[in-house]
Order: C-alpha cells, then structure tokens, then sequence
C-alpha cells in the first residue's frame, strides 16, 4: 500500500523537517481497514478507571472494534475483561453498568459468575456441553495508574514496559489515587487519528480556545517532553501570573503544580493531569470520519467541592466542543485531492505529532 510507504517516510524525517500526513491518512477506507486489522487490534485501549468497579460485581460495558466487552470486579477482586456474548448463541450478556451477583441470559437465561464461569445451563444434561470448559473468554488486560487497559491480541507484548519514561512524569500525582466524578461519551464525526493529533499539540490552544484555556495554558509555554515506545507528550506551563489550579498530592512540586501534563498512551488514549484534575479521552474508533469518545473526569481526594467540580466539568465540555466543532469541519477537507501534507510547527508545539506518526510508522507493519 503506497500510503503505508508515505506514512513510514514521514515518520523518518528529522524534527526539523517534519511534516504532516497528506489527508489521505486520515479518510482512505483501505487504510482504516488495515489499522484496525493491525496496530488498534494488537494495541492497548483504555476503557476506563479502576474505581469505576470498585466493589466486587461492579461491571461496565465497552464496544472495541466490534467487540462486545464486559469490565468487571470479581469475588477475587481482579477486575476482569471479559466477552459480553453468551456462549449458546451470542446474545449480549449486559448493558450499560451496575452491579451484578451474576450476568443472565435474556435469550436462554445461561448465567455466568463474576469470573465469567459458566453457572447455570437450563435442559442442556445428557448434551455435549462441558459446564467447566464453558466460560466467557477473558481479554488481556492491565492496570496501570488506576486506568484499566485492554488488548484484543493475546500476544500482544505488555503496555507498562512501553510507559516508562512516563512512570516520571504522572507519578508524583498519585493518579491511581484520583476517584472518577463524570464521564460522558459521544461519536464525534472525524477521524481518530486527527483527535489524538488535537489533543497532543498545543499550537492551537491559543487560537482555539481563547477563552476556556488560553488564560492557564497559552501555546507559547507549551513544552514537549521526551516520548517513548508507547506514549507522547507536553507540558502546558501556566504563566507566572495565575495561580496555580489547585494542591494535589503533597509532593508536588511547585513546577508540577503550575501546570497540565498532556500524554498520549497508543493508540486511542489522550489525558491531562494537573494537580487536582484528571481529564481522560479513550477513543474507538468506528470508521475514517467517525470515532466514539469517552471521556471521563477524576479528581484528587475532596480537595474540590461539589460547585467546583461542576465548573470543570462545564469547562471541559466546552474545550470538547471547540475542539470538536474544529474536526468536524476539517474532517471534509482531508478527502480533497489537494490536502498534501504541510510543515509542523517546531517540537515543543507538534513534535508530539512526529512522535505519532513515529508510532505509526512502527506498528502498521
């Protein structure tokens, strides 16, 4: 595939001739089949925070790639990612999220524990049907940070080991330690990749967003950091004017209070870490104009009252909206014969993007 060679010879070039991907990248039907058979297939998603299952039988539901998955916290207290599809015929085992003792077919009334082991079969004796054998096949997943991440490849090498280089830069926020206090989803209509691209550079965030974040987080101080195998990423300083947007953890330092850390773990997860706030996109991608976005917002301890949270949370949906309403109206564009690829800003404003298509480049095969 020609596009492959463009995207690897894009990829190779130095900093300071880095270039964008021409918008073929990001609407050829051929290409999107190809990621999803490769690098979003054999990559690790985030599908949510840990403390969503909180409790033994605390579940939710995902849709990765046009598979179901059912998270859920076991009697064992592993949270598990399991197939929501019943082994008789396939039906979907649950919806949305809740608390389970255990999961009922509303077909054939099969049930399944916590574990996902096969419970109860009704009028299936003297059949060919093996109780024990029969279960719900369980995904490879991990935690890492208080983020539960899946991979739809059973040989797919471990994601902490690709996140190392970042262990640095989110551990002293203790985010594992930060509880969930929104999500949202919605399917935004442009590709996914042009959404992790927005979200990881901040050349726009002045022009964009200049009244929600241009205040706290003006292009000008935006700083790249050194990515890794697995993740990219920048800071987005705060001037010395304003104050700093909370606390946090007690051994922040004074620099890390004063600004947002934005990282992308590969392939679909964008977040901002300040001190106290916690934004998370995970993206599934459904085709090259669509994507579904879920989006949660976490926060440390009980530094921030309920009217507060309610603030940001009205902030970062309008910062989504911005964007969004920006990516929808470039989405048509990259179908134009004319959208060649264009020179990037330099590395502390879109040197994650050449990181991206780093990434890119190495994982399509």
């Amino acid at each position: 595939m020609q596009l492959l060679d463009t995207i690897r010879e894009t990829a190779a070039l130095p900093q300071e001739k880095a270039l964008s991907l021409p918008g073929q990248a990001y609407s050829d039907d051929a290409l999107f089949a190809h990621e999803c058979q490769t690098m979003l297939k054999q990559g690790w998603h985030c599908l949510g925070r840990c403390d969503e299952v909180a409790s033994a039988g605390d579940f939710f539901t995902a849709d990765l790639l046009g598979e179901p998955l059912l998270v859920v916290r076991g009697d064992d207290d592993v949270i598990r990612v399991l197939s929501n599809l019943c082994r008789h015929r396939a039906m979907p085992l649950a919806e949305g999220s809740g608390n389970a003792d255990k999961f009922i077919c509303s077909y054939h009334a099969w049930s399944y524990s916590r574990d996902g082991a096969l419970r109860n079969a009704a009028r299936m004796k003297n059949t060919a049907l093996d109780m024990k054998s029969c279960r719900l096949p369980e995904y490879r997943s991990e935690e890492w940070r208080g983020f539960i991440y899946v991979s739809l490849d059973d040989d797919a090498p471990p994601l902490a080991p690709t996140l190392a280089g970042l262990e640095g830069i989110v551990a002293p926020y203790h985010v594992e330690d930060f509880q969930i206090v929104h999500s949202a989803e919605e399917v935004w209509h442009c590709n996914w990749k042009c959404l992790v691209e927005n979200f990881m550079e901040g050349y726009h965030l002045s022009v964009v967003h200049p009244v929600t974040l241009h205040g706290y987080t003006p292009t000008a101080l935006s700083r790249k950091f050194e990515g890794g195998e697995g993740f990219t990423g920048y800071h987005a300083n705060y001037p010395q004017s304003t104050p700093p947007r909370g606390t946090g953890h007690p051994a922040l330092t004074t620099e890390q209070r004063h600004r947002s850390s934005l990282f992308c773990v590969y392939p679909c997860q964008v977040v901002s870490q300040a001190a106290n706030l916690l934004v998370s996109l995970s993206l599934q991608p459904l085709s090259p104009s669509s994507v579904r976005v879920r989006w949660t917002l976490s926060v440390w301890e009980d530094e921030l009252d309920t009217a507060t949270i309610a603030q940001r949370v009205a902030l970062w949906e309008e910062v989504n909206r911005e964007d969004r309403e920006k990516l929808e109206r470039l989405q048509p564009g990259l179908a134009s014969s004319r959208a060649d690829a264009g020179p990037l800003a330099p590395a502390d404003y879109e040197g994650t993007i050449h990181d991206f298509h780093g990434y890119l480049a190495r994982s399509l095969g």
